[in-house]
């Protein structure tokens, strides 16, 4: 007995219909949303992938070719000519001493402006009354660029102009006018004021941030257990802390190691090169009668290994500490 096979759509009797077969199946609903997403989200990443690439992949691709290069600012490409750029570089007489300047003040600018940003974190935490007016007085300066603070400040520390040594002889604080920027540790001092100046707002935000993280009821649990003022803050905020605080760490010595636009405008690394810092050494390798960009390319590679290389320590730590 032969076996009959079912209609096809033709109508035909006994031909197996093998279009299903072979048809492709599509897409199911759900494949379709996930590529749409995927489209969505490169083009809204497109803008930010350009301007990444054209300002800073493209730049640091330029500057490692300019360090391995005869590159005169007006001459051009002459050439490779590695690893001379490098070995001029750490024979420089004025490298190390700009390194050790640049140290001692990352050191004493992150000291001081962490302290005062904690403390004025503290305050404006725990006042309730004036909160908001101390809150928009201390971040005003945050609002002002670093170019025009230190113009500000010039203009201010000006002995022949400036107000503030009117007021201090006014005031008997001193008995002769001083020079705030002639002496090298009087212009060092007089720029970690600015900075702190300008930048305690803007950490004491970042502390903010990570005080009103603390639980309230840790602090009533501690309070409960006899705990006082000074091992609550000891041992209870500064551990929780410790996160912001490390932020506002890794922020703060990068900036300051990288400082130019304060140093610039305000003794322009003077008095005698004692306040030359290594940003404002690439500057006048570059452009301020050397104009050897080989040479300042090559030290700026180097200061980019050092910056790479602290940051991975610092997030290494804090991982650790995390952890």
């Amino acid at each position: 007995m032969s076996r009959a096979y079912p209609p096809s759509r033709g109508g035909d009797v006994g031909t197996p219909d093998l279009a299903p077969a072979t048809r492709r199946p599509a897409p199911a609903p759900r494949r379709r949303r996930r590529v749409a997403r995927a489209r969505q989200g490169w083009l809204y990443a497109a803008p930010t992938a350009v301007m990444v690439t054209v300002f800073f992949v493209l730049p640091v691709l330029l500057v490692l070719r300019m360090s391995v290069s005869d590159w005169g600012l007006f001459a051009g490409n002459r050439g490779l000519n590695a690893p001379e750029n490098f070995t001029r570089v750490l024979d420089d007489r004025l490298l190390w001493p700009a390194v050790a300047f640049t140290v001692k003040y990352t050191v004493l600018t992150t000291v001081i402006l962490l302290a005062v940003a904690l403390g004025l974190a503290l305050i404006v935490q725990e006042s309730s009354r004036w909160k908001n007016v101390l809150r928009t007085s201390i971040l005003v300066p945050s609002a002002l660029g670093l170019a025009s603070a230190s113009l500000l400040f010039y203009a201010l520390y000006s002995q022949q102009s400036g107000p503030l040594n009117p007021m201090l002889l006014a005031l008997g604080v001193i008995e002769e006018p001083v020079s705030f920027l002639g002496t090298p540790t009087s212009a060092l001092w007089s720029t970690v004021f600015l900075i702190v100046w300008r930048f305690a707002g803007f950490y004491m935000l970042l502390l903010m941030v990570g005080l009103q993280g603390i639980g309230h009821e840790v602090y009533e649990a501690a309070r409960i257990d006899g705990a006082n003022r000074r091992q609550i803050f000891a041992r209870i905020t500064l551990p929780l802390l410790r996160p912001s605080l490390a932020l506002c760490t890794i922020l703060c010595v990068t900036g300051s190691l990288l400082a130019f636009d304060q140093f610039y405008i305000l003794t322009k690394g003077g008095p005698d090169n004692s306040t030359l810092t290594v940003v404002q050494l690439i500057y006048n390798m570059a452009f301020a009668g050397q104009n050897d960009l080989g040479r300042a390319a090559a030290l700026s590679v180097l200061v980019l290994l050092v910056l790479l290389a602290l940051n991975a320590v610092q997030f290494r730590v804090l991982r650790g500490r995390e952890d």
